[in-house]
């Protein structure tokens, strides 16, 4: 007969004990991996990349998204995520956003290079999201804008809702952005607040497959 080990004033067999600890440890892991995950893929086209620490995975839809994370796209893919409940962010060819941090529904930070759309219910409460990138800081106020190359320069417009765009090197003060205005972007400076035709603003939705 097999003898079973009994840690003294414990009822329950040792061997028993190191399961349940070892249980209770890997459920205490995806606990932990369920809490940081803060969005996933709605859709993808081509073949876009995740990057996290672990290593460099294909994109599907579906898969989780945490903080920390970077999504590309190379020049025949594009990536729609859902952060949080119901914040939706369209990502063009040759782009990649970098989620620096962010809490559902209260906003965060995120890294854009390329072209983006960030889309959010109107009836709901606006979340603060700061976009970053090469050519400027976007405060995000509002619900539906666009931000990427158009017409040869970076570019924001505004469909829905407010932004505040400041350039990289601009110390204080900001261009406020409401429905239908777009800036361009060049040389470091903000060019003139300008109402975009709708072949402008179509071609932009268009470029991040909207």
């Amino acid at each position: 007969m097999a003898h079973r080990w009994f840690v003294p004033g414990v009822a329950m067999p040792l061997s028993r004990r190191l399961v349940l600890a070892a249980a209770a440890a890997a459920m205490l892991s995806r606990q932990a991996r369920a809490a940081g995950r803060i969005g996933h893929a709605v859709r993808t086209a081509g073949a876009p990349s995740l990057q996290r620490a672990q290593g460099l995975y294909p994109l599907r839809a579906r898969d989780a998204v945490f903080e920390g994370d970077t999504v590309r796209t190379d020049p025949r893919s594009l990536a729609e995520l859902m952060l949080g409940r119901a914040t939706r962010i369209s990502l063009g060819p040759n782009s990649q956003l970098v989620i620096d941090r962010f809490t559902a529904d209260l906003g965060g930070q995120v890294s854009l290079g390329g072209a983006m759309v960030f889309d959010r219910p109107e009836d709901l409460p606006p979340i603060d999201l700061t976009v970053r990138s090469a050519f400027a800081r976007i405060g995000v106020r509002g619900t539906r804008f666009f931000a990427g190359p158009s017409n040869g320069v970076f570019a924001v417009f505004v469909a829905r809702g407010s932004v505040e765009v400041r350039t990289n090197n601009q110390v204080g003060g900001f261009t406020l952005l409401g429905p239908g205005e777009g800036v361009d972007i060049a040389a470091g400076r903000t060019g003139p607040v300008v109402r975009w035709g709708q072949a402008r603003v179509d071609a932009a939705f268009a470029s991040v497959g909207l």
